[in-house]
């Protein structure tokens, strides 16, 4: 089953419930980001404590490795990597987009060369919705082409048809797959539903093509509209402006999906623009590399000055690296000092603690978003949360 509740709204602000075959998720919501399978150093076991509760996988490069067989034989992407809330696989059509000259963009699709050994591959709207058919994931994409920034208005007008004509391809045989799914499982069990299919618009930074690739994606019909072609190198004022024209725009009974953005800022402006479904690297990624978020600014842990500090990394936070230790005194379970010492020596658990932090605030933050909406005062928790941040952390 997949549906859309909307629950409550403050302006734009929405706050909703996505029903998905492996159950609700409560919008607006940051999704984690398991491009290989994996959300980097965090098991789900511990996704799961932190409040996760959609995780995306990257079709292209699963099916690049470990390969559409070994999936297949686990029943699907969900008992692959032993998550089984929602998840979410792009199309893989921005990763060939990003191949650069490995690759040939033609009217019938992407003919490339692995990256991984070589092989020559090609994939299409069709061959994307059999991989994610095979994934069984609870959200697929359309198949699109990602407009590069910067772009001439032709050449985004050029970029934005191909991608249209791709999204009704994408319907079309993401609609026979499903047929043959109910042929083969006529008495259909969780996971063997109709899962969701959203198509993306494009039209680079051009507002009026925006508003033709939207409205030619209702008129095909898909189970959610996704923001694609942001968060590509634009100004952040270009993507702001895109955002607010196209989202007042988009369908009220339908889920909104910004993709890849951004930082816990862009999330608050995405949610105050009508924004449901958020994803980015950039909490992992920044973890890995010691640049912490918390309520009071960004901290670089690796820093000398935290060398012999015991403080929590975030005295507001409730992850379970900042919570208090089981050793019976009022330290955090894991302390600055400790943190720094794992980053200057690259030991792995330090990259792991921090990414489960900055996933963790993420998601703290989208709690109390859907909370303050639901309560009728978003926009005064924005200010707050916005002053708290230029704050700086000591």
């Amino acid at each position: 089953m997949t549906g859309f509740e909307l629950l409550a709204q403050e302006g734009l602000a929405r706050r909703g419930r996505l029903w998905l075959n492996h159950g609700p998720v409560d919008t607006p919501i940051f999704m984690l980001v398991g491009t290989y399978g994996a959300v980097k150093g965090v098991p789900p076991e511990m996704l799961a404590r932190i409040g996760a509760r959609i995780v995306l996988g990257n079709t292209f490069h699963l099916w690049l490795r470990p390969g559409l067989e070994v999936i297949a034989r686990h029943g699907g992407l969900h008992r692959f990597v032993n998550w089984h809330g929602p998840m979410l696989t792009d199309s893989g059509g921005f990763q060939v987009w990003s191949l650069g000259d490995l690759r040939k963009i033609s009217e019938e699709g992407v003919a490339f060369q692995s990256p991984v050994n070589g092989d020559r591959l090609f994939l299409s709207p069709e061959v994307s919705m059999q991989i994610q058919r095979v994934l069984n994931s609870d959200i697929a994409m359309v198949f699109d082409e990602c407009t590069p920034y910067p772009s001439t208005r032709e050449a985004a007008a050029a970029s934005m048809e191909l991608s249209l004509r791709w999204a009704a391809r994408s319907r079309q045989a993401f609609d026979r797959e499903d047929a043959e799914q109910s042929r083969l499982f006529p008495a259909r069990s969780v996971g063997t539903a109709p899962n969701a299919l959203f198509g993306i618009v494009q039209g680079g930074m051009f507002e009026d093509l925006r508003d033709v690739s939207l409205a030619r994606l209702v008129e095909i019909g898909f189970e959610g509209y996704a923001i694609g072609g942001l968060s590509v190198g634009e100004p952040k004022e270009d993507m702001l402006r895109v955002l607010a024209h196209l989202t007042p725009k988009m369908p009220q009974a339908k889920p909104r999906y910004l993709m890849g953005v951004g930082t816990p800022e862009d999330l608050v402006a995405g949610v105050s623009e009508g924004v449901d479904l958020f994803d980015c690297v950039m909490p992992s990624r920044n973890g890995r590399n010691g640049w912490l978020f918390t309520r009071f600014g960004d901290l670089k842990i690796r820093n000398a000055r935290y060398k012999d500090d015991l403080r929590s990394i975030d005295p507001t936070c409730t992850c379970p690296v900042c919570s208090p230790s089981t050793h019976g005194d009022d330290r955090p379970a894991f302390t600055r000092s400790y943190l720094h010492h794992l980053q200057r020596i690259d030991e792995m658990l330090g990259a792991a603690l921090a990414s489960l932090h900055n996933l963790g605030f993420y998601l703290r933050i989208m709690a109390e978003m859907r909370e303050a909406i639901a309560q009728g005062r978003f926009a005064a928790w924005r200010v707050e949360f916005a002053r708290d941040r230029a704050r700086g952390i000591d």
